[in-house]
């Protein structure tokens, strides 16, 4: 079958609001620029001074994604270009981020890494940990820097049904944070009809504001066995 025909039919079977990155790692640009010639426009690489080198050699539209492990000293070489960090596992890596997105005033899209899995030798913050960032606000402190939603990576394994559990728990934890969304839309929209003082109001608003901001567009990605698919949370 050919490329564009196997690309066409892939997207086909997305469901509504599902894109589709294709994992270009290891693979050389004219690969990629084959691929970006059907139609594909969402790429995925894990290394950072091969995704460097690919950028100058295609087209400028191109949206790039870092699903790989991404080591703090790797983070200046992408900060330039890069649309969707998959990867942020620690609150320290996020900083790096900020900083670096900080010198070409850029605000960096980012998915926290939620370590679903089995296997020890995954990386992510367990859910507790990312449901204590989100109660804390600690995100608000990071100016260049948004948080877009979750990346789950399920166990290496045949076995459908871990799998599944595996992302029922990230998919359940998603809800929630959406669910918490629409409770801070709904208290907004309490104060701005509430016969409070101005002042009031605008301390009110600033707190919404610093936990609503972050959750304005989310976004749940789950992968497996090297399929990566991201689905857009509602708006």
């Amino acid at each position: 079958m050919q490329l564009k025909q196997h690309l066409t039919k892939i997207k086909n079977a997305l469901p509504d609001g599902v894109r589709l990155v294709a994992v270009s790692k290891f693979h050389p640009a004219e690969a990629i620029r084959e691929t970006y010639d059907c139609g594909q426009r969402i790429f995925g690489e894990s290394k950072a001074q091969e995704l460097q080198a690919k950028v100058a050699l295609l087209p400028a539209d191109i949206e790039w994604h870092f699903i790989g492990h991404l080591q703090s000293n790797k983070i200046k070489y992408i900060i330039p270009f890069i649309s969707l960090i998959h990867s942020i596992d620690s609150i320290k890596l996020l900083e790096e981020v900020n900083k670096q997105a900080a010198k070409h005033n850029r605000t960096v899209s980012c998915l926290l890494e939620i370590h679903i899995a089995q296997e020890e030798s995954k990386y992510g913050f367990s859910i507790e940990e990312a449901r204590t960032l989100f109660e804390e606000n600690v995100f608000e402190r990071f100016d260049h820097v948004s948080i877009k939603g979750f990346m789950g990576m399920a166990s290496l394994t045949d076995d459908a049904q871990q799998i599944r559990k595996e992302f029922h728990a990230l998919s359940s934890f998603f809800n929630k944070i959406i669910i918490l969304r629409e409770r801070l839309r709904v208290m907004e929209q309490k104060i701005n009809s509430s016969n409070l003082q101005d002042e009031e109001k605008i301390v009110l608003q600033q707190y919404i504001t610093r936990c609503y901001g972050s959750l304005t567009s989310f976004n749940i990605l789950f992968r497996n066995k090297g399929q990566i698919f991201v689905g857009e949370g509602r708006k």
